[in-house]
């Protein structure tokens, strides 16, 4: 069975930080792409930042780009999210998810609630 398990949310003021993991489980970890992704209420959702797990190649949104730190441990099965300087803008249910490809994710977390106050 394929789990992924986001942790790691919360509430935090504005300039904060706050480091997201996701254990994952039942798949090839080192074969697959790992993202995080975000949705604010009444919002689309989008993707924040992605890595490959078997290169090490990475991904950031504009809006995150030089604020957030995406890295993975294989041995662990984990991929971290490192959120520094973070803004009420970033107030949304993070999603973790697994995919073979940087825009194909099949599996997906039940997401974690970050509250940025201001």
């Amino acid at each position: 069975e394929v789990q992924l398990v986001e942790s790691g949310g919360g509430l935090v003021q504005a300039g904060g930080s706050l480091r997201l993991s996701c254990a994952a489980s039942g798949f090839s970890f080192d074969e697959h792409v790992m993202g995080w992704f975000r949705q604010a209420p009444g919002k689309e959702r989008e993707g924040v930042s992605s890595i490959s797990s078997s290169d090490g190649r990475v991904y950031y949104a504009d809006s995150v780009q030089g604020r957030f730190t995406i890295s993975s441990d294989n041995a662990k099965n984990t991929v971290y999210l490192q959120m520094n300087s973070l803004k009420p803008g970033d107030t949304a249910v993070y999603y973790c998810a697994a995919g073979t490809g940087w825009h194909e994710f099949e599996y997906w977390g039940q997401g974690t609630q970050v509250t940025v106050s201001s």
